[in-house]
C-alpha cells in the first residue's frame, strides 16, 4: 500500500509539473499573440494613412459613362 501512494505521489508530481509547463508555454504565446496584435494594428493604421480605400462613398461617385 505504501509503494502505491508514493507512485500515486510522484506520478501528482510529474502532472503539476506538466501542467506549469504548459501554462507558461500558453502564457509566451498570449503575450506573443498580443505583440502581434498590436504591430497589425499599427500596420494596418500606417497603411490606412498612406493608401486610402479605393472605393469612394457612394455620393462622390461618377457616374458611369453609359448615364
Amino acid at each position: 500500500m505504501e509503494n502505491r501512494i508514493t507512485d500515486i505521489e510522484i506520478h501528482l508530481s510529474h502532472l503539476e509539473h506538466t501542467i506549469q509547463d504548459l501554462n507558461e508555454v500558453v502564457y509566451r504565446q498570449q503575450q506573443a499573440i498580443d505583440r502581434l496584435e498590436d504591430e497589425l494594428k499599427s500596420l494596418r493604421t500606417q497603411f490606412l494613412a498612406v493608401a486610402p480605400s479605393p472605393t469612394r462613398p457612394p455620393d462622390e461617385e461618377t457616374p458611369p459613362p453609359h448615364y
